[in-house]
């Protein structure tokens, strides 16, 4: 039985990449310039689940042929994975994306590892050993954190360098950059460090991406006038799927479906034409009957917890003050103070918890007022609260 692809797969087949033409064209023509020595450096950005990765991972396949395009997820860092978020982990697994893609290349990086121990460490005697009356020296080293920025940061250029009678450029593609939230005060640092090298660099071209929405202040210290890059960074918002869109691609892929105007319309609400939300949604419908307004929101609450199930993790990490502030969010986007009042604390206690829920991408503020950005999480609390007579604060 055909089917879509499943809303969290990146890697997509040959035919199962949809739209997209109109961003693929434009980072395309920009990322051509790489090869007269005029690399661009561009801000991927969009809501999660919109399809940033998967047309990334397009663009690499583009470009694979005649560039060295090395794509690192930042998510899948060691140093985010154990919780343990440093400028260091994050540069390391930099360093290891690269090499791992000139290992894919046969563009061998044996003589780069090594050069990067000899010069990103510190060498020094610790003692002497005796083995039968002969001194032997116990050498230590210790990292030096500056050393290896500018040897790592500064390794795509070389890699370019050595090899540009075989590439045409170095395209370093970061993904779930947002991540970088989590250095806290060392965040600012980081940027800077990343700006330096960047700027140095005519024949790399950077494609920094991340899961934020226009309203997200990461995109303002990042790439506003007064941001870091100082408005330098070429920016494209990746958009939800048109309704329009939507329609054609179901229509397309998916031809089994039969929605009355009515249902299509209670589908495209459902699922904000957020790609990964489409996808999954769409492959639990049942194919050949009619769907209605009514037999829509029926299957949504049916696959409720498919479809949110990576919202429900998020929620069962959120404190408690956090939980009460979406679940004052439900019926409509509130002012500062209205939260404040429903929670019954000072609205100056609120900040922490507003900020962290914008980071986690579950709010946004605009117009003065603070919206849940995940209507299907609202949906969900809605349905468990109607179940139970109450809000899910713990998940068992």
């Amino acid at each position: 039985m055909k089917r879509l692809p499943h809303g969290n797969n990146i890697n997509l087949k040959e035919g199962e990449f949809y739209n997209r033409s109109k961003e693929l064209s434009r980072i395309k023509s920009l990322l051509e310039t790489t090869e007269d020595g005029n690399a661009p450096d561009l801000l991927v950005t969009g809501i999660r689940g919109v399809g940033k990765s998967v047309l990334l991972k397009e663009v690499k396949k583009i470009f694979d042929e005649d560039y060295l395009v090395v794509y690192i997820n930042f998510s899948y860092a060691e140093a985010f994975q154990t919780n343990n978020m440093s400028i260091f982990g994050l540069i390391d697994h930099y360093y290891q994306s690269i090499v791992d893609e000139c290992d894919k290349r046969n563009m061998g990086s044996f003589k780069e590892k090594v050069d990067k121990f000899l010069k990103t460490n510190d060498f020094h005697l610790k003692e002497f050993n005796n083995y039968n009356g002969i001194p032997l020296p116990v050498i230590e080293n210790e990292t030096n954190l500056n050393k290896l920025n500018k040897f790592v940061l500064g390794f795509p250029q070389e890699l370019y360098n050595s090899n540009n009678d075989k590439i045409k450029g170095v395209i370093i593609i970061i993904d779930e950059f947002q991540i970088i939230k989590e250095l806290g005060d060392y965040k600012e640092g980081f940027l800077w460090l990343l700006r330096g090298f960047m700027q140095e660099q005519n024949n790399v071209a950077y494609i920094l991406s991340g899961s934020m929405s226009i309203y997200d202040k990461l995109i303002y210290e990042i790439a506003g006038k007064q941001g870091v890059f100082g408005g330098r960074l070429l920016t494209l918002q990746v958009e939800p799927f048109s309704k329009e869109t939507t329609r054609n691609y179901l229509s397309e892929k998916l031809p089994e479906l039969k929605f009355t105007d009515e249902g299509f319309d209670r589908f495209y609400k459902c699922t904000s034409g957020i790609p990964a939300y489409v996808n999954t949604f769409a492959n639990e419908l049942p194919l050949n009957e009619e769907l209605d307004g009514v037999n829509v929101l029926e299957e949504l609450d049916d696959n409720l917890d498919l479809l949110t199930s990576s919202l429900t993790t998020l929620w069962g990490r959120l404190k408690l003050n956090e939980q009460k502030i979406l679940i004052a969010l439900i019926n409509g986007p509130k002012m500062r103070k209205d939260i404040a009042k429903e929670l019954n604390v000072a609205s100056g206690s609120l900040s922490v918890y507003l900020n962290n829920l914008q980071d986690f991408q579950l709010i946004e503020f605009r117009e003065g007022m603070y919206h849940i950005s995940e209507p299907l999480l609202a949906r969900w609390l809605e349905v468990e609260y109607n179940k139970r007579g109450i809000y899910p604060h713990r998940l068992i």
